[in-house]
Order: structure tokens, then sequence, then C-alpha cells
């Protein structure tokens, strides 16, 4: 870690060229690209601030920069420029805060390939630590909303300021200020806070290295490194081009033109196949079912009969039948456990899922058994490698969100599935869209999310609506159903917490947030190994443990008790355990 004050020019210039080259994005942020290519992000307010510079090695390269400035440059706080000077000062005097006590932080920026080693929050951190040591009673900072900024500043103590959201188009995304106020603690950060506050003046002291330095090898990268562009991680949708049409014919026409196209994939006739022997399984000779087919197709080629699909994420067009006939043949081996009329029902239902992790498993498999029609998705976090023990997924998706590849995932199961994402997660802002907008109501609530804020307020909006949830704890297989749309005045989580309320558990510090999920999961009944896991979160464990099997098992039950539930079949509200242990020790065989 490397920090400087004050306005070294050669310093400073590779300094605005690490932010915007990050703030960039691949495009998602064009205003911080010049017309030579080169990345600059030029202002006034870095002359006289604090910078903190972060590298892996004491040599490497920066990873990630954050910008801390004191009340000496406070008429140019990227704040005070967002809300005017008056409007500032008003809100600072409701805060009873003098200007003078108040220091901004800014610029947070990391390398996309370190953001999950926590090098955020460390800087984050230290920027805090840093100010509150230079004797700030109060910081201020302007947020981006799109990915959750506002979020993870929260597990700081900051707090959203009523009012003062909107869109700015430099940075292609609502805009917040947030506020906090030294004395209120750091969160569930504040013990590192306070850590790197004592540390402050040490690292504060350390002569600043230089801000790049050379490879320890000489050799050059291949060019074609740098001239091949990285994925697009927002695109999620596919195109669905039915060539009977003309407009579509056109835009078929163009695409396998422009050269996007890497592969063709059409079974379309062995589809065809499928079809006839899913409604006629007694038709097994070759020449009837070829006669069936060409009735099927009614005197159209075969590339003109159903959909062709663009998935532009990896560039392939998949030639597939026509809706209805795509989802008979699909879920044909369901027949028997789920009949055509029972699939068609539950074709017809919303489902909203909060947390991509465990969530990804459920969404996943309701996709593949049919369980709803339509869906939204809502989580704030990355795809990460830590993520790869759990979540099915390539290692080429890594750094998409995990609404986007979850999305991606069930597009490539069901084309004609109708899906809407919420990137930054479920907040104040897009709760109430989350279950009431677009088609009405959802039918189900599966949420699966560490936040306790979202927990409850997902819970209260569920309860109102009289939405059903369902939670899998991906720990000793327990299964959490609340039928709120049979029993409308059921208390939250059984009652567990008592009468709580969304209010009650926001800014909540790291031990409240641990005792709180204790409470949810009833200690008392939790794993051996998780109950262990709780005193070791940010010393020795990085996160909750979890694994792909128990994961895996959260999908099925959370997939059983969804189908249930939306048939009109037996699922009371309660908690159940699917124990592996209990299920799979010795006494339990039914062999002798």
């Amino acid at each position: 870690m490397t920090a400087f004050h004050g306005a070294d020019a050669c310093l400073l210039d590779s300094v605005r060229e690490l932010r915007a080259r990050i703030l960039f994005d691949h495009g998602r942020r064009p205003a911080f690209r010049q017309a030579d290519g080169s990345h600059a992000d030029d202002q006034d307010l870095d002359l006289g601030a604090w910078h903190f510079i972060a590298r892996q090695h004491a040599d490497g390269p920066p990873l990630g920069y954050i910008r801390l400035s004191t009340p000496a440059t406070g008429d140019r706080f990227q704040s005070r420029t967002y809300l005017g000077s008056e409007r500032y000062e008003d809100l600072l005097a409701t805060e009873g805060i003098a200007v003078d006590d108040t220091f901004e932080h800014s610029r947070l920026v990391v390398e996309h390939r370190s953001r999950k080693l926590g090098l955020g929050q460390y800087l984050n951190a230290l920027a805090i630590g840093a100010a509150h040591h230079l004797g700030a009673r109060a910081m201020i900072g302007t947020s981006g909303t799109k990915d959750g900024q506002d979020r993870f500043h929260e597990q700081f103590g900051f707090r959203s300021m009523p009012g003062t959201r909107h869109y700015v188009e430099k940075y292609t995304e609502d805009v917040v200020i947030m506020f906090h106020r030294v004395a209120d603690g750091a969160g569930r950060h504040h013990d590192l806070v306070a850590r790197l506050r004592d540390e402050f003046p040490r690292i504060a002291a350390d002569a600043p290295a230089r801000l790049a330095s050379a490879s320890p090898s000489e050799r050059q990268a291949p060019t074609a490194l740098a001239d091949v562009a990285g994925p697009d991680r927002d695109v999620w949708q596919p195109t669905l081009l039915a060539p009977r049409g003309a407009a579509d014919f056109a835009a078929l026409t163009t695409l396998l033109a422009s050269g996007e196209v890497r592969e063709v994939h059409d079974t379309i006739d062995e589809q065809l196949t499928e079809l006839i022997r899913s409604r006629e399984p007694s038709c097994r000779d070759t020449s009837e079912i070829e006669a069936k087919k060409r009735e099927q197709v009614a005197g159209l080629a075969l590339w003109e009969y159903g959909t062709w699909v663009w998935y532009p994420w990896s560039q392939r067009l998949v030639h597939v039948l026509p809706r209805d006939e795509f989802r008979l043949v699909r879920t044909d081996r369901n027949r028997g456990k789920v009949d055509r009329p029972e699939q068609r029902r539950l074709l017809g239902k919303r489902i909203g899922i909060i947390g991509l992790s465990v969530g990804n498993s459920a969404a996943l498999t309701f996709a593949l058994e049919g369980i709803g029609g339509a869906y939204k998705l809502a989580d704030f976090d990355d795809f990460s490698l830590s993520n790869l023990n759990r979540l099915r997924a390539g290692v080429h998706e890594l750094g998409v969100n995990k609404a986007v590849l979850s999305a991606r995932q069930m597009f490539e199961i069901d084309p004609y599935l109708d899906i809407e994402i919420h990137r930054g997660g479920l907040t104040e802002d897009n709760i109430e869209a989350f279950f009431v907008g677009g088609q009405g109501v959802i039918d189900l609530l599966i949420e699966e999310c560490d936040t306790p804020w979202v927990k409850i307020a997902a819970r209260e909006y569920a309860r109102d609506l009289r939405v059903p949830v369902v939670m899998d704890c991906n720990d000793r297989g327990m299964l959490d159903v609340e039928r709120f749309d049979l029993e409308p005045d059921r208390p939250l989580l059984h009652g567990l917490l008592g009468d709580i309320k969304s209010v009650d558990v926001a800014g909540l510090s790291h031990q409240e947030r641990v005792d709180l999920i204790l409470s949810m999961v009833d200690a008392d009944r939790i794993s051996p190994e998780l109950a262990a896991s709780f005193g070791e979160l940010g010393r020795t464990l990085s996160s909750w443990p979890q694994l792909a099997s128990g994961v895996a098992l959260g999908g099925a039950l959370c997939g059983e008790a969804a189908r249930r539930i939306l048939l009109d079949l037996p699922c009371a509200s309660g908690r159940f355990y699917t124990d592996l242990d209990r299920q799979l020790s010795p006494e339990r065989s039914t062999v002798t």
C-alpha cells in the first residue's frame, strides 16, 4: 500500500490514467476514454488530496486506488458539485455537522481481477480510517447504484441521503450521496477501519513508490491479447427470429453476414422426430414419422420452420421448434410425475428469486422442470473464482453479474422464458417493482440472500401481497416454507425473531448481523461445522462455508416445494431438514 499527499505531477498523471481506464470498464463509461484511445480522469480535486494505491507486491503494478479529500479542498468536493453548494451545506447543517469537520472519499477503483480479493473493502476501510485519524467528524461522498456500490458503502456505516439520487450521464447510472458520521462507527467493518486508522501514520510516512513498474519479465505479450476485446458482461437476452416473417428474415440474413456468428447449431429435423414421438409414443414406423413431419412443417423448408435463437454472449445461432412444440418436447419426460395440464399451469406462474448463489441452483432446477414461465432475478454480486466450488458455470464467465449469469443459463435451457433482472440486488428503490411490476404480482418468492434487511423487507412485502416464500439454508438440508398466501397474518420467519421489522436491521454491525442470522437459522439446530465457522469469519474464513452438493440439494428442495405450492399440492409452512449426515448413517440403510 502506497500513500501520497500533494501534487507530484508524474505520479498524479499515472493515477488519473489508472482511474480512467478502470472506470471506462470496456466501454461501459465512454466518457473516460479520449478520441486517441487514451484514458483520462483529470480533476482539480486531486490537488491537495490523499491518494492511496494498492499493489499485490511492493514492486508490482497497481491493482486499486482511492482518494481522500480533507476540508482544505472542500470547495471542490464531488458531493458539493453534485448537490450545489447551498444544498450541500444545508444537508450538513441538518445533520449537525460543520463543513470544516467533513471529509470526502471518492474514486474507489479496483482492477476486475482483484475485486474478489477484498481489495475494495481494504481500500475503503483505509480511507475511512485515515479520515478518522485526521480528525473527521463526518464523511460524505457520491456513490453509483447500478452494481450495488451504495450497498457496499452501507457496510461501512454510510447511509444514502433521501432525495439525492439521480442519473448522471458520465457514469451511465444513478448516483446518490452517502453520509457517514464517525461517532456512529464503521458498520460491519468497524474493526478493520479502527486497525487501519491506527496504521495510517506508518503508511503515510512510507515514501511513495513508482505507480507503474516494469514486469519481472521483459517479454512482450502477444499483440492479439491486446487486440481482442473482452466479453460483454452485461448482455443476457437472446434474440428470437422466425424467418417466415420478412423482418425476421432480413434480420437473420444481416446477422449471418455480420461475421459475429461463431457457430450455427441446427438439429430441427431431429427435434421434429422427437415432437412426433412425444405426441404419439406408439408411432415407430420411420416412413409414417417422416410423413407426419412433412405435415407438421406444412410446406415450409426446414430452415424456415420454428425459431432461430441468437445468443450474443456465446455467438451461437441455434434452431429450435416453435414455443409450444419446443416446450411439449422439452418437458415430455416430466409426464407421469407432472402431466401436461399441470405443466401448462406451472408455465403460467411468475417467480421471484433473490440471491443467485443457492438461488442459481433453484433457478436452473425450475427452468429444467418447467416450473414458471416468467422470472425476476436479483443479485448485486459478480460471479467470482471462489464461487466455482458450488455454481455451475465456467472460468470464461468470471466477473459476470450473478443475475446476468443465471438469466443466460436459463435462456439456454428455454429461450422462450420471460426474465427480468435486477443487477443491483433488491433495494428500497426497486422492491415494489420486483414484486408487482410488469405482468403483475409474483406467485412465489425464493429468498437466498445474506443481507438481513433484504430478508426481512422481502418477507414484509410478500406477506402484504400474500406471496409464499421458500428459502433453503444450505446447511443440513434445511428448507424453510412460509405460506403467506394461506396465512396472511403469519409472523415473519415463524416468529423466531419476534415482531421484527426491516427498519430494525438497517446498519447493523458485523457481530449484530452474525447474531441475527444465527437466530434466523435456529442456532441450536445448525451443523457443528457451520456453528464453528461463525467465529472464524473474517479471520481464517473469507465467507460462509458452502459445498456444491449442498447447493444442488437446495435447488432440488426448492423445486419440490415450489411445484407443490404452485399446483396446490400439500406443502405447509414450517422448517424441514433433509440432513444427509443422518440420512446416510449406517442404521438407516434398508439393506441388511
